[in-house]
């Protein structure tokens, strides 16, 4: 029987989600927790990757196992057993051929900038002492919506067979010191959202304008975009299924 089990993460002690021979994972945190309370060997598959110091609000997971799960009884002792880092919100039945990585329609981050030192956001939010102009950086983002091709933001020498995604929503919030730029796609190359952070907050500081935003995306070059941002800052917040709305 196969399950999807739901949880969150902070991001800060482990290596990204995927397994890492030589440090810790998420995945890795989550396969032996499974293992011993289900008394099975239990190989957790993620819905995506995540990089090093990422965290995620909503991550999803799937998991076979030959035995009925009494999820509510699991959940406590996954709470229990787990680190503090990483909290376990649900665990559901699917079927068989359901996949948590190839049937989500959606995913959502977010990136965290604060503008004035916070000693509190250390390692939850990038700290950037400069005035950005936030409604250029939006009227940037808005161009992401006529286009499909993001190699540009794209981590280089990626293994991957297309570079096409679909933005769904892209735009910054103010509030006081706090931004929060959040886009949601159908899916992510590797690195992209960090990349496009990085231009925008050069658009945001009129380092290039908005028609060099556009000139970018057009290029295809990844040298010519931005740096990619601080990992710590970025949050996984919502994959969505047509099967668990």
């Amino acid at each position: 029987m196969r399950y999807f089990i739901k949880l969150a993460y902070n991001g800060t002690p482990y290596h990204g989600w995927q397994y890492q021979p030589n440090a810790a994972s998420v995945q890795e945190t989550l396969n032996k927790a499974l293992s011993v309370l289900l008394n099975s060997e239990i190989n957790a598959m993620g819905a995506g990757r995540t990089d090093t110091g990422v965290h995620a609000r909503e991550m999803f997971a799937h998991f076979d196992c030959d035995k009925i799960i009494d999820a509510t009884k699991l959940i406590y002792k996954l709470n229990s057993f787990l680190p503090k880092d990483i909290a376990i919100f649900d665990i559901i039945l699917v079927t068989d051929e359901a996949h948590c990585r190839f049937d989500a329609t959606k995913r959502t981050y977010q990136y965290h900038i604060n503008t004035i030192k916070n000693v509190f956001l250390n390692e939850q939010s990038w700290f950037l002492n400069q005035k950005l102009d936030v409604a250029l950086m939006n009227q940037a983002a808005k161009i992401l919506f006529n286009h499909t091709n993001f190699q540009c933001f794209s981590k280089v020498n990626t293994d991957v067979n297309t570079f096409d995604c679909t933005i769904f929503e892209a735009h910054w919030q103010e509030n006081g010191s706090d931004l929060v730029f959040t886009i949601s796609a159908n899916r992510f190359l590797r690195n992209m959202v960090r990349a496009i952070v990085g231009t925008l907050v050069n658009v945001g500081m009129h380092k290039i304008s908005v028609d060099d935003f556009e000139k970018i995306i057009e290029s295809k070059n990844r040298d010519k975009a931005g740096i990619s941002v601080p990992a710590h800052g970025l949050y996984l917040t919502k994959i969505v299924y047509p099967y668990l709305e």
